[in-house]
C-alpha cells in the first residue's frame, strides 16, 4: 500500500499509486483539474505526492510524445500572428508547469535535436537552464561555471547611472559613472528586458598581454591618458541627513550657527561656511571636520549625566559634521519637513572618482582585477594600425580561469566596432565561434584576432603576436579611495585604552601574528614597539607579596593592600589589558603573583 500525501499531509493509501499520478497528469493536460496541480510518485519511499499549494516555483516546459514534441512549427506561426495565446497552448495541454518534486521524475531534452523516445518535456529554449542575470553574460556557455557565479557578483557590483533622477534622490553611499554604453556584444535578454536602459559598463580596447610587470596576476593596466579624457569618470555620493527633533516639555533641536555660550562650542572658525539659516550652500567646497549643518540640542537628551545640572538651561552643539576622511563639493541641499511636522535638512556632498591605482574593475566573464598602474599613452604599446589599447590585461589569468567566453567577446567587439553592428553572444544560440573568425578575416584581419605590436619605450617590435580587440569592462564600487584608513593619533577605547577599532571611528587597524612576522622579515622590527606600546600603562607592583598596589605620584609613596605601607613598591610598564587581566583573576579569588626583578 503506498501512502498518498496532498500538501504534505498524509490523506490515505492506494494500491494504484502510479496509475493515480498518470491519471492526473493527462486530467491536467485536458484542462480538467487546475493547471497548478503537480504529482509524483516516489518508489524509494512508496508514497504519492500531490502538491496545490501556492508559493511553489514552478518553470514552463514543452510537453513531448513519441519523441516530438506537442508544439509545431504552426503553432509557433499562430503565436506570431497573434491568433493563439499561451494560455491557449498551456489549455491545450502542449505546455505545462512543472514544480521541484515533478520535475525530478521528468526527462528533459535542452534542444530538439536531442530528443528520443524515452524524452517526456522539451526546454522552451536553452537558456532555461540558466537564470536571467546569467543571461546577461556573452558566451557564458564557454566559461568555467565557478566564474560564471563570480561575473554575475561583478555585473551586481558594477557602478554606472542606477537611475536617472540620481540628482535629486538621497540614496547612501552611491556612486555614478557617467560615460556608460550599451555593450557591442550583447545577448537578447538585453533587448527583452530593456536592460540596455541602464548599461554598465564601457567599450574598450583590451591587449592581452604581459608589459613592464605591472599587471602580474589579477593586475591590470590602463591608460593613463584614456582616463585624463574621461573614462571611468566617477562620483561618489553621501548624503548628510537631520531633522528638528521635539522633546516632552516643549523643548526641541534648532539647526542654526551654534552661539557661543552653548556647550561644546569649536570655535567660530568652524562655522566660516554655514549660511545665515545654519546650513551650508551648494557649490561649496568641504573636508573632513567641516562643520556642513548646524544644530544645538537641550542637553538632558543629548548629554551624559555630568552635563546635566538642575537649573542649567544651557544648550548643547550637535552639528553635523563632514566624515574626517571625506571630502568634496556639496551637490544638493534639501530643506523640507517630516510627517511629524519637523524640520528635515538633508545635505549631498559630491566627491570626484578619477581611476587611480587600487581600483577594481571587472568583465562579464568574471576576470576581474586592480589597477597596477597607469601608463601613459605614449609609454603604451600600440599596433601596426596606431591603436593603442586602454587596458592590458595579463595573459596568464585565461588558462587558469578557463574562461574562453572572454576571448570570444573580445573577437566580437573588435568585428562589431570594424563593421558597425551589435553581435549576438547569447548562450547555446548566438553567432558561432566559426563565423566570428571568417567575419573578422574579411577586414583584413587576422581569423584568431591576434596583431602584431611593437613596444613604445623602445620601439622595437614584440616577438610575440598580441590578441587585440574590444570588450565591456565595468568599474566596481570598490574604489581604494573609500577603503584607505590610517591613523597616527587618535581616540581609544574606555576599558582596554587600546585604539578604536572601525574607519567610521577613526580606529587603527589590527597588527596580527602574521603581520608581526612581516615586520620582523622586512627589518622593521623596531616598528613593533610603537604598535605594542598603544596600550602602555605604568603600575605600581608590591616587590614583596607581588599584587599591584597603590601608588600616591605627589607623595612618591606606596600602600600594598595585603602587606601595608613599610614594603617597597616598583613601578613597572605593562599593557592595560594584561592590567585588566590581573584585575579580574583578583576578583576571581585568584591570586596574580608578579615576580619583578632578582626574583625571576
Amino acid at each position: 500500500m503506498s501512502l498518498v500525501f496532498v500538501d504534505g499531509k498524509l490523506v490515505g493509501k492506494t494500491n494504484k499509486a502510479v496509475e493515480i499520478a498518470k491519471s492526473i497528469i493527462e486530467d491536467r493536460r485536458n484542462n480538467k483539474i487546475s493547471q497548478n496541480v503537480n504529482v509524483r510518485y516516489r518508489e524509494d519511499i512508496d508514497s504519492l505526492l500531490v502538491n496545490t499549494e501556492g508559493g511553489r516555483l514552478t518553470r514552463a516546459l514543452i510537453v513531448v510524445r513519441d519523441g516530438k514534441p506537442l508544439i509545431t512549427n504552426e503553432d509557433i506561426d499562430l503565436l506570431k500572428q497573434g491568433r493563439v495565446t499561451w494560455d491557449n497552448l498551456v489549455e491545450h495541454g502542449k505546455i505545462e508547469y512543472l514544480d521541484a518534486d515533478e520535475e525530478e521524475d521528468a526527462y528533459i531534452a535542452i534542444e530538439e535535436k536531442d530528443l528520443t523516445k524515452e524524452h517526456t518535456h522539451l526546454e522552451i529554449s536553452p537558456l532555461s537552464v540558466i537564470g536571467l542575470q546569467a543571461t546577461m553574460l556573452p558566451f557564458v556557455n564557454h566559461n568555467n561555471a565557478h566564474r560564471s557565479v563570480i561575473a554575475i557578483k561583478s555585473v551586481q557590483q558594477g557602478v554606472g547611472i542606477y537611475s536617472s533622477n540620481y540628482k535629486i534622490r538621497m540614496d547612501n553611499d552611491i556612486i555614478v559613472a557617467y560615460d556608460q554604453e550599451l555593450p557591442i556584444v550583447k545577448t537578447r535578454i538585453y533587448d527583452e528586458e530593456n536592460i540596455k536602459a541602464h548599461p554598465i559598463g564601457k567599450n574598450i580596447v583590451v591587449a592581452v598581454m604581459s608589459y613592464l610587470g605591472y599587471n602580474m596576476d589579477d593586475a591590470i593596466i590602463i591608460n593613463k591618458s584614456s582616463v585624463e579624457r574621461g573614462l571611468f569618470r566617477s562620483s561618489f555620493f553621501r548624503p548628510y541627513k537631520v531633522a528638528e527633533l521635539h522633546y516632552v516639555g516643549g523643548q526641541k533641536d534648532e539647526i542654526r550657527i551654534p552661539d557661543k555660550d552653548v556647550i561644546d562650542y569649536k570655535s567660530e572658525e568652524a562655522y566660516n561656511l554655514l549660511d545665515e539659516d545654519g546650513i551650508v550652500s551648494p557649490g561649496t567646497y568641504v573636508e573632513g571636520g567641516d562643520v556642513i549643518i548646524g544644530k544645538v540640542s537641550p542637553p538632558r537628551f543629548v548629554s551624559s549625566i555630568d552635563k546635566f545640572r538642575l537649573g542649567i538651561q544651557k544648550r548643547i552643539e550637535t552639528s553635523v559634521e563632514c566624515r574626517q576622511t571625506e571630502y568634496g563639493v556639496v551637490d544638493n541641499v534639501f530643506v523640507s519637513s517630516t510627517s511629524e511636522g519637523n524640520k528635515y535638512v538633508s545635505v549631498k556632498i559630491r566627491e570626484d572618482l578619477p581611476v587611480e591605482i587600487g581600483d577594481k574593475f571587472g568583465t562579464r566573464s568574471g576576470q576581474k582585477g586592480v589597477v597596477g598602474m597607469l601608463l601613459r599613452q605614449e609609454d603604451m604599446p600600440f599596433t601596426q594600425s596606431g591603436i593603442v589599447p586602454d587596458l592590458i590585461f595579463s595573459p596568464y589569468s585565461i588558462p587558469s580561469r578557463m574562461t574562453m567566453g572572454f576571448l570570444l567577446e573580445m573577437m566580437g567587439g573588435k568585428l562589431g566596432a570594424l563593421g558597425g553592428r551589435f553581435v549576438d553572444g547569447t548562450p547555446f544560440i548566438g553567432e558561432k565561434e566559426g563565423d566570428l573568425r571568417a567575419e573578422l578575416q574579411s577586414y583584413g584581419f587576422r581569423e584568431n584576432g591576434v596583431e602584431r605590436m611593437y613596444n613604445a619605450i623602445t620601439g622595437d617590435e614584440i616577438d610575440a603576436t598580441i590578441f587585440v580587440g574590444d570588450m565591456l569592462y565595468t568599474r566596481l564600487k570598490h574604489v581604494v579611495t573609500n577603503k584607505v584608513q590610517w591613523r597616527a593619533k587618535g581616540p581609544v577605547q574606555l576599558l582596554t585604552r587600546q585604539p578604536t577599532e572601525g574607519k567610521s571611528k577613526r580606529g587603527g587597524l589590527r597588527l596580527g601574528e602574521m603581520e608581526k612576522d612581516c615586520f620582523i622579515a622586512y627589518g622593521a622590527a623596531l616598528a613593533l614597539k610603537e604598535r605594542f606600546d598603544s596600550d602602555k600603562v605604568t603600575i605600581p607592583v608590591c616587590s614583596k607579596c607581588g599584587l599591584v598596589a597603590v601608588y600616591n605620584v605627589k607623595k612618591k609613596t606606596g600602600y600594598c593592600p595585603v602587606d601595608g605601607e613599610d614594603v617597597p613598591i616598583k613601578l613597572i610598564e605593562v599593557s592595560n589589558s594584561f592590567k585588566i587581566l590581573l584585575d579580574e583573576l583578583k576578583s576571581m579569588g585568584i591570586y596574580p603573583k608578579l615576580l619583578i626583578g632578582s626574583k625571576i
